[in-house]
C-alpha cells in the first residue's frame, strides 16, 4: 500500500459483512470501523456506502423498526450513503416441501454503478465483500489505475478476489478494535438470523 494522502472510497456489501459478524459473535462498530479505515489508508477524504436488502413489512413476527433506525444511523449519524431495498419475494414450488417463498436481495448492480460512476473522484477503493462476481469490477478500477483493497473473511471469500485486488485483509484478523456489542441470536432459524444481517452494529 502507498504512504500518502488519497482519497478513499468504501463499498460495503452488508450481506457479506454479517458472514464476519457472525463468526466473530459481534457486531461491527461502524464509527471505529470509519475511523480505522481513515487511519489505515491516510485518507485525506473519505465516503462510505452501505448496501443493505431488507423485509417487507407483515413478512416477519417482530417489528423492522430497530433496522431502519440503525440505516438512519449510518446516514445521518456517520455520513454514509445507504443504499436499500425491499427483498424480493418469489413463489418457488417443491416437490417435497409444497410451495414456499424464497427471498433475494443481491446489491451487486448497485454497488457496482456507484463505484463506475464515482471513479474520477478517488484513488482508492475499498470493497468489503467476498463475492467472486466483483472481480471484473476489480479488474476494471485497476486498469483504470485504482487501488484496490478487499476486505472479507477466511470462510467467505472466493481466492479469486482475495487476489485480485492490489491487498486482501481478514477482518476478523483486524488488530484494531472495530467491533462492538456482542451479537445476540434470535431464537429462530439460519434463514431467521442470515436476513439480520447488518441490521445493528
Amino acid at each position: 500500500m502507498k504512504s500518502r494522502a488519497r482519497v478513499v472510497y468504501v463499498f460495503i456489501d452488508a450481506a457479506n459483512l454479517w458472514q464476519a459478524q457472525k463468526a466473530k459473535g459481534k457486531f461491527f462498530d461502524y464509527e471505529k470501523l470509519k475511523s480505522f479505515l481513515q487511519r489505515k489508508f491516510e485518507a485525506v477524504a473519505m465516503k462510505i456506502f452501505y448496501y443493505a436488502a431488507y423485509p417487507a413489512e407483515g413478512t416477519r413476527d417482530y417489528s423492522l423498526d430497530s433496522k431502519h433506525k440503525f440505516f438512519t444511523f449510518l446516514k445521518k449519524g456517520l455520513g454514509l450513503v445507504v443504499r436499500k431495498k425491499e427483498l424480493k419475494r418469489i413463489p418457488v414450488a417443491d416437490e417435497t416441501i409444497g410451495q414456499s417463498v424464497d427471498e433475494k436481495g443481491n446489491m451487486d448492480v448497485e454497488l457496482t454503478i456507484d463505484a463506475v460512476h464515482n471513479v474520477e473522484k478517488y484513488q482508492v477503493a475499498i470493497l468489503f465483500s467476498g463475492d467472486s462476481d466483483f472481480l471484473a469490477l476489480v479488474s476494471y478500477l485497476r486498469r483504470y489505475g485504482k487501488e484496490v483493497y478487499i476486505f472479507s473473511s477466511k470462510n467467505n471469500i472466493s481466492q479469486e478476489l482475495r487476489t485480485g485486488g492490489d491487498g486482501y485483509f481478514d477482518v476478523l484478523k483486524i488488530e484494531n478494535d472495530v467491533w462492538g456489542r456482542e451479537l445476540r441470536r434470535r431464537p429462530k432459524n439460519e434463514a431467521t438470523l442470515r436476513e439480520e444481517g447488518g441490521s445493528r452494529m
